[in-house]
């Protein structure tokens, strides 16, 4: 292979020449700082994390202060915290208080209303509690207001806005050990007092601003995309950005949203610039409309079905695969590759990982004219290391005369001026900069809340997990008592539908916290034992990914490319039989060992046991 990004096709795949080239292309990216790139959405910056939303929404109302004391608060209005109050109202613990910063649910999709905004994963079995509510998803890939309605409807049908303080941010969690109950105050000056409490708050919400030097001296006006400002646009979700004709937009960005964004607005901007510091791997959506006959002959308990059958896919179990999408059917192909008569073979492994990444570069090829700008959209790098994208339409918009890909090899871009974008050394002119860039994806399940949690003894969640996590089932933690985690990935499993996991948790936690309200348990709290249990069970199945990791182009999945550096809460990692293993060990637990595994106390041995601790 003389030149590996020549253009010519069919392609023979070279695998040492491959592997050189991936090695290459990662080096080129990393950086000594790692994720400490990105800044904070605070002080001079905070206006990018602003809710442009909020004076429309329920939460944007006035209000009185609440004094309230509550079995169980949920903090995050999201998917989670949704799904939490849902079982809690279904087992009957239905004294529970949501309070989420948004001015709405809805969680991420609250939050990212950009033009073309719509989910990866199949709406049949991304949106949570469609049987339930009557949800018809009018397509297969629904768009981002689908999401933010199904979210409000799911607040409807279950009248949760009548429990729940919206636009409220919390700024103190403390347990309050001689009553025993968690203390939480708000910056509406909200005095609220529980039993329980379980942190819904997910990672998708506080934006990520790359630390790029000159961001504040921009003379032009500019917006996160997570906090679309359509005053600057105009339009709406499905287009029309009229506010952009005549003016020069930057899109700083390649992943996940960028590739979303970049059609409407090439549709109606003079010009649009694409500063782009690693291609994201983009194969083809195949989005359709919803059968409405199909979906209403669905028998009932189809969407557990449907969910359960894309995690045994995704698991390379030999099942049928329901969602019959690219991503499924590209980890069936992996998994066919793996299961030779002489058990898993990585090098089959690897050489269809090879053709998966050729096929997405053949679809840059088939789509971009300019054989420049197609050689700098191919991506080089191993299927997993950054997330798969999808879109039908994205490169194709590299063929409008009004859009430039400004690719940095790898470098990102050197810096803002008060007028535009410069890339080494060159000043791109521009009216109006878009920041892509995602979310705070790694900050701790708490830290996303912009709260401090502080359980036994005042101690901080952050300095009892400082020299590691550890946990039960990712889900709670000694000296923080009748404290719930849902959500997270840590120490526990995750599914590329997140909402799935996220759904189960919500049962178990719901179960444990009916228990104990009708055994009349106030106080329960994971051992060390308990926790030590885990641990080893969480090293006993541990799956080691560092080496492919290590080899993976820089990305938040690994760290930024600095695997070697993880914060302390990724000690034991996730849970590594999958989520159809850890499902089942928490079933299981619920059912045989929750007395072993938990300190659990009534009112009175509560008073005991804090006298005993005041005694001289």
């Amino acid at each position: 292979m003389s030149d590996i990004t020549d253009q010519s096709s069919p392609r023979v795949i070279d695998p040492a020449e491959l592997r050189r080239k991936y090695r290459e292309e990662r080096d080129k990216r990393i950086r000594p700082d790692g994720r400490m790139q990105y800044i904070d959405v605070s002080g001079t910056y905070e206006g990018f994390a602003s809710d442009p939303y909020l004076a429309q929404s329920p939460g944007g109302q006035p209000r009185e202060p609440r004094t309230v004391d509550v079995d169980t608060v949920v903090l995050g209005g999201g998917w989670a915290g949704l799904q939490m109050a849902v079982r809690l109202d279904e087992a009957g613990a239905d004294d529970f208080l949501i309070i989420d910063e948004a001015g709405d649910f809805g969680g991420v999709w609250y939050w990212n209303r950009y033009p073309g905004v719509r989910c990866d994963i199949e709406s049949y079995i991304y949106m949570p509690l469609l049987e339930e509510v009557g949800t018809i998803p009018s397509e297969k890939y629904a768009g981002g207001p689908e999401m933010l309605e199904h979210a409000r409807a799911l607040g409807r049908h279950y009248d949760l806005y009548s429990r729940a303080l919206l636009g409220t941010k919390v700024t103190r969690v403390e347990w309050n050990e001689s009553r025993s109950r968690w203390a939480v105050r708000t910056n509406r000056g909200d005095v609220i007092d529980a039993r329980f409490l379980v942190i819904g708050t997910g990672p998708l919400n506080r934006p990520k601003l790359p630390g790029i030097p000159g961001i504040e001296t921009f003379q032009g006006q500019a917006f996160h995309s997570s906090r679309w400002d359509y005053d600057i646009t105009g339009g709406d979700w499905s287009g029309n950005l009229d506010k952009l004709a005549g003016k020069r937009v930057a899109l700083i960005g390649t992943g996940a949203t960028s590739i979303q964004i970049l059609p409407p607005v090439a549709e109606s901007a003079e010009h649009v610039y694409v500063f782009q510091r690693t291609p994201g791997a983009v194969f083809p959506r195949n989005n359709r409309p919803t059968d409405p006959e199909w979906f209403r002959g669905l028998e009932p308990g189809w969407q557990r079905k449907r969910m359960d059958n894309f995690v045994e896919v995704m698991a390379g179990l030999p099942v049928e695969n329901l969602v019959n999408d690219v991503g499924t059917n590209n980890r069936q192909r992996f998994a066919k590759a793996m299961s030779g008569p002489g058990g898993p073979n990585p090098a089959a492994m690897q050489a269809m990982d090879f053709e998966v990444m050729e096929e997405a570069r053949q679809w840059v090829r088939d789509n971009v004219e300019d054989a420049a700008t197609a050689a700098a959209l191919m991506p080089w790098y191993d299927y997993l290391c950054k997330r798969p994208l999808y879109s039908d339409d994205y490169y194709p918009t590299f063929n409008r005369g009004n859009v430039t890909l400004i690719d940095t090899d790898g470098k990102g871009v050197e810096r803002i001026t008060e007028r535009g974008v410069v890339v080494a050394g060159a000043e791109f002119d521009v009216d109006v900069i878009i920041y892509s860039t995602g979310f705070q994806a790694q900050a701790y399940t708490y830290d996303a809340g912009g709260y401090e949690l502080r359980g036994r003894d005042g101690v901080s969640l952050a300095d009892h997990w400082r020299n590691g996590m550890h946990s039960l089932h990712g889900m709670m933690t000694t000296a923080f008592p009748n404290l719930f985690l849902i959500g997270g990935v840590e120490q526990a499993a995750i599914s590329i539908n997140l909402p799935h996991v996220a759904s189960r948790q919500a049962v178990h936690i719901a179960a444990l916290v009916s228990r104990f309200v009708g055994d009349g348990v106030v106080v329960a709290e994971a051992t060390p034992d308990a926790e030590q249990r885990w641990a080893d069970e969480l090293a006993r199945v541990h799956v080691d990914m560092s080496r492919y990791e290590a080899e993976c182009t820089p990305s938040y999945w690994n760290n930024e490319g600095k695997a070697d550096d993880i914060r302390p809460t990724t000690q034991g990692g996730q849970y590594g039989r999958g989520p159809i293993g850890y499902l089942a060990v928490l079933e299981q637990w619920r059912a045989a060992e929750v007395d072993r595994d938990l300190t659990l106390r009534t009112a009175v041995e509560a008073s005991l046991a804090l006298a005993e601790t005041r005694a001289p």
